[in-house]
């Protein structure tokens, strides 16, 4: 075997330096491998909370109104039964229920009564609940110089809620006083709930000869108000 030359490490000093290398390796990898399991079990091991709402919806209640009139066989109307009969509109005209009787025999001093029922039928309550009387029209023949039969006819209406029996009209109210008005009505109407009405129409004790035959006419508006 040659001598080793000069400057080159002997096999001795090489096995010393391989002793010195080999505890660092083992080291770096135990390190190594701790870091890596740490890791996987903060991945893997956790506490964890969930709530899945998975029914989220909003729908809108309906606000429908409906008028029985009197009788054995009332007449119903009700605000969606008008075009299309949905409540798109949800107005609807109705000719069926005369708050002031119709009657053609009203001699002076007497009246003429009538009950109607108002009703909410929808899901949805009324806050607010008006009446809204129009503009008063005499019609007939005329026999004489009357043309204000409007004028002279009185009106009373009441409203009944829970047993309790108000006016609602203005104290001496005419068919003429109470055209363009809005009368406030009790609110709010409660969905399923009903408020009834009575209206009294007088033909004065004085009127004469001339108001024979003469009819007024007055259209009637009912509103409730989400």
């Amino acid at each position: 075997m040659s001598a080793p030359t000069a400057g080159s490490p002997t096999p001795r000093r090489a096995a010393r330096g391989r002793r010195r290398l080999t505890p660092l390796a083992l080291i770096t990898g135990v390190v190594g491998a701790m870091v890596l399991a740490f890791s996987m079990n903060s991945s893997l091991a956790a506490f964890t909370a969930q709530i899945v709402n998975t029914i989220n919806n909003a729908a809108e209640g309906t606000l429908i109104m409906t008028e029985t009139g009197p009788g054995a066989t009332p007449p119903v109307c009700t605000s969606n039964s008008g075009t299309n009969g949905n409540v798109g509109t949800n107005s609807a005209n109705c000719a069926t229920i005369n708050k002031y009787g119709g009657s053609t025999t009203l001699v002076p001093g007497q009246s003429t009564n009538v009950s109607v029922t108002i009703a909410n039928t929808g899901t949805a309550p009324a806050a607010t609940f008006t009446l809204a009387p129009g503009a008063c029209t005499q019609t007939g023949a005329v026999t004489g110089s009357a043309s204000d039969l409007c004028t002279q006819m009185g009106i009373v209406i009441t409203q009944t809620v829970g047993g309790t029996t108000t006016t609602v009209s203005p104290a001496n109210a005419t068919l003429t006083s109470i055209a363009g008005t809005t009368i406030q009505l009790t609110g709010p109407v409660a969905a399923g709930a009903s408020v009834t009405f009575n209206f009294r129409v007088t033909l004065p004790v004085g009127s004469g000869n001339s108001y024979q035959g003469l009819q007024a006419n007055q259209q009637l508006t009912w509103t409730f108000t989400s």
